[in-house]
């Protein structure tokens, strides 16, 4: 009897390691989408009014992790290296698309002559434009910064700049198709230090500058978001983005939504009347009506046509039969805040509002923030990028970072400080500013609401450390998963080794993986 037990346990067991085996060699295909913006709440107050949705259908099949977190600082940046890299500021070296870093110099200074120290900018204003202020969807390399190369002072490009590797590289490196489109051509970086990562990366850009800004509407951004989902669509279909042949659809593709970002901010939809296709919500307010997440029109326009999108892909992948064989990802890089338009509070920028303070010009510590926040073109200034958090690279060390935080301390109430991060403090999450070039000296997160500028364009904002900036939604489904909601506490970077690990391959090829200790999400068959 007892033999006749162990031998039914072993067959068992070996019937569940089958399958899991089988669990684990199902996946061909990641499908990872990032709704810039979306809170875990609103993928709970949506899939709730909205059964037969795509949401819905995707965790149907799928879990839901609805306590996950962005690591460290929430811009887009950090939040997408977050989910393809497993790591976060600690090992990618990225804080913001405008940050500093002390060993580069500006783009004018093509012989890197004098004090290294400046701003590192990768967003819409590197671009290449023609005449008519359209972008041209690539890199003009004489607007990037410049740094020395085994001697000579060179371009600093996006991909240079990431320290560590992305899934994309591991995927490509062990045979695989690899795609990504995104919102600007500074996305260059998703290819990683190799530079080749992405073989199809699409990039139409969103912010002209001096040209139309589809950010000012909720229905231009969508059609800026429409782009990029007719190239997933070619893609599962095995072309290129362009549609042009193609070698199958990619092992690891996907890209970013920004319509449920922009109704999230908007003040005014289409406050200019500059998107002439928007004849339905110009004027009206975007956001939320309340602090239970209820949307307006404006915000409920951009979840409804990103979820239409998303409907789309899944009926591309299930005529294409590969649906079975893919596991769809739906996150978010960053969320916004707040939630709650009562708490919005915009009381100017940062530096502003400390030179404004009765010793705001004579106070060291004040004026250091001051020199900071008024970057000169060229040399060592130091910076400050300021949204929902204030992130300050001092000038010199004539006046401490400890000084300064005490400084910011004394004067919290005046300046809206939740928090200061300086110093010990600020070393027990990032690296030591005094050995890493790129971490800011201080971190300010502002009281919840707080939004450090003067515009009226937008009511809402991310980049800090938040719970409305850094818990996001999440939903990992494939057919052969059953519902599951999962409180866990985890981080969006446990999305990128769960990718290589759905795909048989090891995690611990991502370099941010190995350095920071990254787990695969729980609950998951791979």
């Amino acid at each position: 009897m007892n033999a006749r037990r162990i031998f039914l346990l072993l067959a068992v067991s070996t019937l569940l390691l089958a399958s899991v085996a089988q669990a684990e060699t199902n996946i061909k295909h990641v499908l990872l989408i990032s709704v810039d913006g979306l809170h875990a709440l609103d993928v709970s107050n949506y899939v709730a009014a909205h059964p037969n949705s795509a949401l819905a259908e995707l965790s149907k099949h799928g879990v839901t992790f609805s306590n996950a977190r962005t690591p460290a600082n929430s811009d887009s940046f950090p939040g997408l290296m977050a989910l393809v890299t497993g790591g976060s500021p600690v090992t990618t070296g990225l804080f913001y698309d405008v940050s500093y870093d002390r060993t580069i110099f500006d783009p004018t200074n093509t012989t890197c002559s004098g004090g290294a120290g400046n701003m590192m900018v990768f967003d819409e204003s590197i671009d290449r434009y023609n005449a008519q202020n359209v972008s041209l969807n690539v890199i003009d390399p004489a607007k990037l910064p410049r740094h020395l190369e085994s001697g000579a002072c060179l371009p600093l490009w996006p991909h240079q700049a990431i320290r560590t590797n992305t899934i994309f590289e591991v995927v490509k490196a062990a045979g695989g198709h690899t795609a990504w489109a995104d919102k600007h051509p500074a996305y260059d970086w998703v290819n990683g230090p190799s530079g080749t990562g992405v073989d199809d990366l699409y990039t139409p850009e969103i912010t002209n500058v001096n040209g139309l800004d589809a950010t000012v509407s909720v229905v231009c951004t969508v059609k800026n978001d429409q782009l990029k989902v007719a190239a997933i669509l070619n893609e599962i279909h095995g072309f290129n983005h362009n549609g042009t042949p193609g070698p199958g659809t990619p092992a690891v593709f996907g890209m970013n939504f920004q319509a449920v970002s922009v109704g999230q901010k908007l003040a005014k939809d289409n406050f200019d009347g500059s998107c002439a296709d928007d004849t339905s919500f110009t004027g009206q307010a975007g956001g939320y009506l309340d602090g239970a997440g209820t949307p307006t029109k404006v915000l409920q326009y951009g979840l409804e046509k990103t979820d239409q999108a998303l409907a789309s892909m899944i009926a591309a992948l299930k005529s294409q039969g590969i649906y079975e064989s893919t596991l769809f990802i739906v996150s978010a890089k960053h969320g916004q805040s707040p939630i709650n338009p009562l708490k919005v509070n915009k009381p100017g920028h940062f530096a502003d509002l400390v030179a404004a303070l009765p010793d705001g010009t004579t106070n060291p510590a004040a004026i250091a923030i001051n020199n900071a926040g008024n970057n000169c073109p060229t040399g060592p200034c130091g910076a400050i990028s300021d949204d929902d958090v204030a992130l300050i690279w001092l000038q010199g060390q004539d006046v401490t970072a400890a000084q300064v935080a005490a400084y910011l301390n004394a004067n919290a109430n005046a300046l809206f400080i939740e928090e200061v991060m300086g110093g010990n403090e600020l070393k027990l999450k990032f690296n030591d500013p005094a050995h890493d070039s790129r971490t800011p000296d201080v971190i300010v997160q502002p009281i919840y609401g707080t939004i450090y500028t003067t515009s009226s364009k937008k009511n809402a904002e991310h980049g800090g450390f938040s719970y409305g900036d850094t818990n996001v939604g999440l939903i990992v489904s494939n057919p052969t998963l059953q519902a599951t909601t999962l409180k866990t506490p985890v981080a969006t970077s446990q999305v990128a080794p769960t990718i290589l690990g759905a795909l048989g391959l090891n995690p611990k090829n991502l370099k941010s993986v190995q350095v920071e200790k990254t787990e695969k999400l729980p609950g998951l068959p791979f």
